[in-house]
């Protein structure tokens, strides 16, 4: 009889461990934000989950180990609610994430990203003019772009050592003007039109050679959160699906070790039943 109660304390210390890698991606999301996507509110949902699975695993961990009927129940309601949080947080996550990627260059190993390339309800967010004001605040506060450049024997690098570089999304969207306008290289953030053709790009028209304000304005800019967003949050949401299974074996599991519980309180040994005739009879003669 014990079997499911043994199970399931062992299941919800597991969980217990489980939640701190869920709260520490959270917060690491939070922290990433600081130099990439700074969508510091997408982060948060994802630590409070991972909150909630820790006191719960607890109410469950203490409830099983201590046959504790009142905390069995609390544990089997409330993990109800986070496994349909998680699972609608890992279905909204895909959801918003699923459309856009960067588009390979030849003779480039870095990408270049277009806005129109993504799609719903997170690209709208994200162009919002009122909202891109606070995120390209954040993200030239970041010195992404500062950090991009490289010297060779006290010189810039050259044009085809920059062609070779693994750009994020966000130095290869918001540090340099977009391939098809044809600026000329100079260094990592510094291009001239030169004598080739603009392309027609709007985004050509917003590049500026201005180290505060470089593509800034640009939808590739945008584009480029938008990339770093979706690559954060596909990491984070392994983690969701495997702890997601786990709590809904625990939460199976806990179900059994609930009725156990109740069975035991009620002084009913394993496998008796209340009713022991097929048909009683309401007087015994």
């Amino acid at each position: 009889m014990r079997t499911s109660n043994h199970l399931i304390g062992f299941l919800n210390f597991l969980t217990f461990l489980l939640s701190l890698p869920i709260i520490g991606g959270g917060i690491w999301l939070t922290n990433h934000a600081n130099t990439t996507d700074c969508l510091k509110f997408l982060q948060w949902p994802l630590i409070v989950i991972g909150v909630a699975i820790m006191v719960v695993s607890l109410a469950g961990f203490g409830g099983a180990c201590y046959r504790n009927t009142f905390l069995m129940w609390l544990y089997l309601f409330a993990m109800f609610f986070i496994i349909a949080a998680i699972l609608g947080f890992i279905i909204f996550a895909y959801a918003v994430t699923d459309k856009g990627s960067g588009r390979p260059l030849p003779n480039r190993l870095y990408l270049d990203y277009y806005l129109q390339d993504y799609s719903g309800w997170l690209r709208d967010r994200v162009a919002d003019d009122g909202y891109w004001a606070k995120i390209s605040s954040c993200v030239t506060d970041s010195n992404a772009c500062r950090k991009i450049g490289r010297t060779v024997g006290g010189l810039p690098e050259t044009i085809d050592m920059f062609y070779l570089r693994h750009l994020t999304p966000v130095e290869s969207g918001c540090c340099k003007p977009p391939t098809v306008c044809g600026y000329v290289y100079v260094n990592e953030t510094v291009w001239d039109v030169g004598g080739g053709l603009v392309g027609p790009e709007p985004d050509c028209a917003r590049w500026s050679n201005d180290q505060h304000q470089l593509c800034y304005a640009c939808d590739s800019c945008k584009a480029g959160v938008l990339a770093s967003i979706k690559k954060s949050w596909r990491k984070v949401s392994v983690i969701n699906i495997v702890v997601l299974i786990i709590l809904v074996i625990s939460y199976v599991v806990g179900y059994a070790a609930f009725r156990n519980n109740r069975r035991m309180d009620n002084d009913e040994p394993a496998g008796s039943a209340r009713m022991t005739k097929y048909k009683p009879r309401w007087f015994n003669i």
